[in-house]
C-alpha cells in the first residue's frame, strides 16, 4: 500500500525513551487483554490501547485526538475504499456465478492435496503488482469457496494465498516498500527484483503450502457467515424470497449452514416464483448471510458467466497497476502516456474500473436488470462495515505510535550498533515494523538509516540489503497492524488464533526471507 500516514517533523510529547517503551508495551497489552480476556469489540479496544498508550506518553488529550483521528482518516481513505470496491467485485463475482464458475475450473483440474500449491501460485502472480490488501478482498471469495467446496481446512488454503501475496508486497517491486528502498540505497532495479524472485520462490512454498498444512490441525477456522457465499434453496421449494425474507437451510453443500440470520430486510412477505435455483450463489452481502438480491418484477433466466470474463474481470485491476508500475519504470515524467497510466493504474481508479466492467460482465451476462446489480451492490457493504471499522482503528492506533515517536526511538537505537549491513538493515526494519505495524514505514526508516553503508557495498550486496530490509519490514505483524484485523476478520479468527496463524506466518517469511538473503550474499 502507499504510505497512509505521514510521522510529524518532532514527536508530539516530550516523554523520555524508557518512557515510549513502556506507553507502546502497555498499549499493545491493553488490546490484547481487552480483546481476549475482556470481550471488548476491537473497534473499542483499539481505541483505548490507544488512549492508554497515549496516557503513558505523556500525549496532551487534544494531541493524542488529532493524532487517532488523522490516522483514522488516512486508513478510511486508503485501505477503506480499495476495501469497498474490491468488496463490490466480490460480490458481483459470487452472486453471478462467476466464483462458482472459477471454483469448478480449480476444483475440476487441481486434486485436493495440490490445491493449497495451486492457491500459492495464484496468489503469488496475481500479488506482483497488487497491494496487499486488494489481493485479500479479491481472494477471499475464491478461497473460501474453494475450501466450502473440496472441504479442505480453510487454514490449509488461505495461508498459502496469504503467504504469496504478502511475500511479493514486501521483497518485489513494484510495491512501495521495495521501490522505496532501492531508491533510498540507490540499488539495481532489476537485480533486485531478480534476486527477489528467487528469495520469494523458496519463501512462499515453506510459509504457504508447508506452513498451512502444519497450522490447519491447530486452527479449525470457520468462515464468517456474512461473508461466506452460500446456496440456498427456494423457502418451501419455489416462493421467491424478498431481501428481507428469512433464508432456508442451506441445501447440497456437505455440511450445515454457518450461523443463524442475523440481519435485517426490508421486508419479509414471500412472493410467486424463483430468483436462485440451488446452484445458483447467494450473494453474501445483502445484509445478512444467505439473502438473495431483489429480483421483483422480473422473469430473467441466470445464465452463469464464462471463465475467462470471470477471471479477466478479476485480473483487470491488477493489469491497470501493472501498467502503471511499467510506465513508472520505463517512460519518463511528463508524457502524456506516463500520465494516463498513473491515472488508469491508481488502485483506487483500477478497482473502480473493475467494478464497472463487473458490471456487465458479471452482472448483465448473469441475466440481471439494473435494480438487481444495483442491490448486490449495495448489498456487498453491510457486511464489511465492522471490517472497516476495526481497520480504521488499527490505523488510528498505528499513527498515534508515530505521533508519540515510538518508531524514531527503535531506528535511533540502531544507528551506532556494530553490526553487518544486512543484518542491521534487517534488525531495524524488524523493529520498526513491530513498534509501528507499517511494512512500509519500516522498509522506508530501515533504508534511510543503513543508505549510507551502502555506498561501501558492491552492486549485488547494495540489492540484498534492500531485500533484507524488506524481509525485517514482514516480520510479527499484531494488533497495531491494520492487515492483522483484515485477515481476523475475513477469516473469523479470535486474536490468539490470529497471532497463531498469521503473526506466525508473518515471521516465518521474515526469518526464511532473511535466511535467502544471507545465502546469496555467499554466492553473488
Amino acid at each position: 500500500m502507499p504510505t497512509l500516514l505521514a510521522a510529524p517533523a518532532e514527536p508530539v510529547t516530550n516523554a523520555g525513551d524508557a518512557q515510549l517503551v513502556v506507553a507502546a508495551l502497555l498499549g499493545i497489552a491493553a488490546v490484547v487483554l481487552l480483546i481476549a480476556w475482556g470481550k471488548v469489540h476491537p473497534f473499542l479496544s483499539l481505541i483505548l490501547g490507544a488512549a492508554v498508550l497515549g496516557v503513558v506518553a505523556a500525549m496532551s488529550p487534544d494531541a493524542m485526538i488529532e493524532s487517532f483521528s488523522a490516522g483514522v482518516g488516512s486508513t478510511v481513505g486508503g485501505v477503506g475504499l480499495l476495501i469497498a470496491l474490491g468488496a463490490m467485485i466480490g460480490g458481483l463475482l459470487a452472486e453471478s456465478g462467476g466464483a462458482d464458475g472459477i471454483v469448478n475450473r480449480v476444483v475440476g483440474r487441481v486434486s485436493g492435496s495440490a490445491l493449497p500449491w495451486a492457491m500459492a501460485g495464484v496468489a503469488a502472480l496475481i500479488g506482483l503488482p497488487l497491494f496487499f490488501e486488494v489481493g485479500v478482498v479479491l481472494l477471499v471469495p475464491i478461497v473460501l469457496l474453494v475450501s466450502l467446496r473440496t472441504d479442505v481446512p480453510l487454514m490449509k488454503i488461505g495461508i498459502p494465498a496469504l503467504a504469496g501475496l504478502s511475500v511479493l508486497h514486501g521483497l518485489v517491486p513494484p510495491h512501495p516498500g521495495p521501490l522505496v528502498a532501492i531508491s533510498s540505497l540507490d540499488a539495481d532495479l532489476g537485480l533486485t527484483l531478480g534476486l527477489g524472485l528467487i528469495i520469494a520462490i523458496p519463501t512462499v512454498i515453506i510459509a504457504g503450502p508447508v506452513f498451512g498444512n502444519i497450522i490447519a490441525r491447530y486452527v479449525p477456522a470457520t468462515a464468517p457467515a456474512a461473508l461466506l457465499p452460500t446456496r440456498q434453496p427456494a423457502p418451501g421449494g419455489g416462493g421467491r424470497r424478498s431481501p428481507g425474507s428469512p433464508a432456508a437451510p442451506a441445501a447440497g453443500r456437505g455440511r450445515e449452514s454457518a450461523g443463524p440470520d442475523t440481519g435485517r430486510g426490508r421486508g419479509g412477505d414471500d412472493v410467486d416464483g424463483d430468483l436462485l435455483t440451488d446452484d445458483d450463489l447467494v450473494n453474501p452481502g445483502t445484509g445478512r448471510p444467505g439473502a438473495p438480491v431483489d429480483d421483483s418484477g422480473t422473469e430473467t433466466a441466470r445464465r452463469t458467466p464464462g471463465f475467462w470474463p470471470a477471471v479477466l474481470t478479476v485480473l483487470l485491476p491488477v493489469v491497470l497497476m501493472l501498467l502503471r508500475a511499467v510506465g513508472e519504470l520505463t517512460m519518463a515524467e511528463g508524457t502524456f502516456a506516463r500520465q494516463a497510466l498513473d491515472v488508469v493504474g491508481a488502485p483506487i481508479v483500477a478497482l473502480l474500473a473493475g467494478v464497472l466492467v463487473a458490471m456487465f460482465t458479471l452482472g448483465y451476462q448473469a441475466g440481471f436488470h439494473r435494480g438487481q446489480v444495483s442491490s448486490v451492490l449495495g448489498g456487498s457493504l453491510p457486511p464489511i462495515a465492522g471490517i472497516l471499522l476495526i481497520v480504521a482503528a488499527g490505523g488510528g492506533f498505528k499513527q498515534v505510535l508515530v505521533d508519540a515517536g515510538v518508531g524514531d526511538l527503535v531506528a535511533d537505537a540502531a544507528k551506532d550498533a556494530d553490526l553487518s549491513p544486512l543484518l542491521l538493515g534487517w534488525l531495524v526494519a524488524v523493529g520498526i515494523r513491530v513498534a509501528t505495524g507499517s511494512a512500509t514505514v519500516a522498509t522506508i526508516t530501515a533504508a534511510g538509516i543503513v543508505a549510507p553503508l551502502a555506498a561501501t557495498l558492491d552492486r549485488p550486496e547494495v540489492a540484498l540489503l534492500a531485500l533484507a530490509v524488506g524481509c525485517g519490514s514482514l516480520f510479527f505483524s499484531h494488533v497495531n497492524d491494520a492487515g492483522f484485523w483484515l485477515v481476523k476478520e475475513y477469516f473469523g479468527l479470535t486474536v490468539g488464533q490470529t497471532i497463531k496463524s498469521w503473526s506466525v506466518l508473518e515471521t516465518i517469511i521474515s526469518v526464511v526471507g532473511f535466511a535467502g538473503v544471507l545465502l546469496l550474499d555467499l554466492v553473488v
